[in-house]
């Protein structure tokens, strides 16, 4: 079966909020190297307007610097999934639409063949979560407070404690740390 991966950048203080704090170089190369083994994407209506189509055009146009235009080649080669029902259509090939069923729906793409599937964002991965979906865990703590901003995991509801194993940590060139967990 495959893993799901669920990535997001933290502030110290619990903050996922993307205007509040933001990364740089560093931060890309990690979730770059994350996605290159990842063949699936599956984002919430939010997560993905934010991501499609500034990725995919900035991979065609490499208009960034190195870091950005290396995440954006490999962004644009996943497969996508956007979990909506708000939205009728997606003008992009590389993309399906999950309206209803969405925990059967994804436990059909976890035992599909092929690499990891990766999720971000904060309300569609609190579900998935909540539903014991989530694999692995990649949290990029940042060195700041913002002292305001949209938390991490607020939404969710457990019936008991969600037991994690550290597997790794990375400090990166910024200060910020890279911790995986994986599920006990």
């Amino acid at each position: 079966m495959r893993k799901l991966i669920y990535g997001i950048n933290i502030s110290l203080d619990g903050c996922c909020d993307h205007t509040k704090f933001s990364g740089g170089d560093d931060i890309l190369d990690y979730f770059r190297e994350l996605l290159e083994d990842v063949d699936l994407i599956i984002y919430g209506r939010k997560t993905y307007e934010l991501m499609v189509p500034f990725w995919p055009e900035v991979a065609q146009t490499q208009s960034m610097n190195k870091a950005a235009n290396a995440f954006a080649r490999v962004f644009a080669n996943l497969k996508r999934v956007v979990v909506s029902q708000s939205i009728d259509s997606v003008d992009d090939e590389q993309t399906m639409i999950i309206r209803d069923n969405l925990k059967e729906e994804v436990l059909k793409l976890k035992q599909q063949p092929g690499n990891a599937i990766s999720t971000g964002g904060v309300e569609l991965p609190a579900r998935l979560i909540e539903w014991g979906l989530i694999d692995e865990f990649h949290m990029v703590v940042h060195p700041v407070i913002v002292g305001q901003g949209r938390r991490l995991f607020t939404e969710m509801s457990l019936q008991e404690n969600l037991g994690l194993k550290l597997a790794a940590s990375k400090t990166l060139s910024s200060g910020c740390v890279a911790l995986r967990y994986e599920r006990i």
